[in-house]
């Protein structure tokens, strides 16, 4: 396939209802990971949790923004590809504000 055919098809393919359901269905592996890793960090002796916990939630944000922009892709859906780059943008912006304030 030549560039420009995936260009356009990026550009003119349309997302269904049920993408909605999937994104916050993929929410849900990502949550019991985390819980499970707050309840490893809080109870483990590290003297700076807050950064552990902030480094964690980062990650596994980005992963899961890394699998939409994947998925957008092999769909065909510009948009969830933009919306992912921008998430993994903000999570970054947001990671280093955290740690430059703390």
């Amino acid at each position: 396939m030549r560039d420009t055919d995936k260009l356009n098809k990026l550009l003119t393919t349309h997302r269904g209802p049920g993408e909605i359901q999937d994104w916050i269905f993929s929410l849900t592996p990502i949550g019991v990971a985390f819980v499970f890793y707050l309840v490893f960090i809080m109870s483990s002796g590290i003297e700076s949790k807050g950064l552990f916990i902030a480094y964690g939630a980062a990650a596994g944000f980005i992963g899961l923004e890394s699998y939409w922009i994947v998925r957008g892709w092999h769909n065909n859906h510009a948009s969830t590809v933009v919306m992912g780059a921008i998430g993994i943008l903000v999570t970054i912006f947001a990671l280093g504000f955290y740690i430059s304030i703390k």
